[in-house]
């Protein structure tokens, strides 16, 4: 059974739900909990805030890859093209790098909280990198 994610970052709260269509990456992810990283804004796909994970691995390859995140849509890239990461969608996004479009399991999807998605957006954009927790 998947449960439920919270995810604290600028100090607002957020509920994130396993998306079963990519279980692999959910069940990878969920081992990691409590994970915690850093959020900074993107630099090419948009609106949207990301972690950036450098060779890191966490195992698993694409599954419900998408490049166009819907708000609240939590991607996980596994790697390739350029580094892996988390990338979160505040608003209008299409996920990219400076190698051009990439595609990330949308593993997660923020259902509660989404009303402040876009205000933690901007004050990441405008601030820097903030803390994120995943629990």
């Amino acid at each position: 059974m998947m449960r439920n994610i919270r995810i604290t970052v600028a100090g607002f709260q957020f509920v994130a739900t396993p998306n079963p269509q990519a279980p692999k990456t959910v069940e990878a992810f969920m081992k990691l909990l409590p994970y915690r990283q850093k959020l900074i804004h993107v630099r090419w796909s948009g609106e949207g805030v990301w972690v950036p994970l450098g060779d890191w691995k966490l195992g698993v390859d694409f599954e419900n890859h998408t490049s166009h995140p819907s708000v609240g849509d939590i991607l996980f890239y596994p790697g390739g093209y350029s580094e892996t990461e988390i990338i979160i969608a505040y608003g209008s996004c299409c996920f990219a790098s400076k190698m051009g479009q990439l595609a990330g399991n949308h593993f997660l999807t923020i259902t509660e909280g989404l009303e402040n998605l876009p205000v933690v957006g901007k004050k990441i954009l405008w601030e820097g990198a903030h803390d994120i927790v995943f629990e």
